[in-house]
């Protein structure tokens, strides 16, 4: 079975990766779609972010399980497009949980096939955000607590 992965992913953080982990530990196959939305200012191109999450994935045991694209438009599009019934989504906190159910229910009135499965991350990453990464970065902290090396490498890069 297919499932996906959506999110901005700018930048791809322990919890992205955790949560994507234990999606490969349930499916067959895991679509992270990276979301392309201009009405949000990224740091990240689409193609640096794809590139981020390869060069982080490489040498898992289950990259062989995990697809990555990028998509503008509904994911439920993207999910009729490629014959996918399931989405997953990272709940960190209650807050987000009430924002991804209701994103759920959308979904499910768009496609009445789509089911949504939520996965939390390790207790230890349910603080850690793709925006709090970025306001670190741009001050200066350090990174290796929230993100792999070579995300850590480009941030510092970009906010250089």
């Amino acid at each position: 079975m297919k499932v996906i992965y959506a999110g901005s992913f700018d930048p791809i953080t322990y919890g992205h990766l955790d949560v994507l982990e234990r999606a490969t530990n349930l499916f067959e196959l895991v679509h992270v779609t990276i979301a392309v939305n201009k009405r949000k200012h990224a740091i990240f191109t689409p193609e640096e972010r794809i590139s981020l999450i390869e060069e982080t994935i490489a040498d898992k045991p289950w990259a062989h399980k995990v697809a990555i694209h990028q998509f503008t438009g509904l994911l439920v599009d993207y999910a009729r497009k490629n014959n996918i019934k399931t989405l997953i989504r990272g709940v960190r906190q209650f807050s987000d949980y009430e924002y991804e159910f209701r994103m759920a229910l959308m979904n499910r009135k768009l496609d009445k096939d789509i089911d949504t499965v939520f996965l939390m991350p390790r207790e230890e990453l349910t603080f850690v955000s793709g925006t709090l990464v970025r306001e670190i970065a741009y001050w200066g902290g350090e990174l290796e607590h929230f993100v792999p090396d070579n995300v850590a490498k480009a941030l510092k890069k970009k906010y250089q």
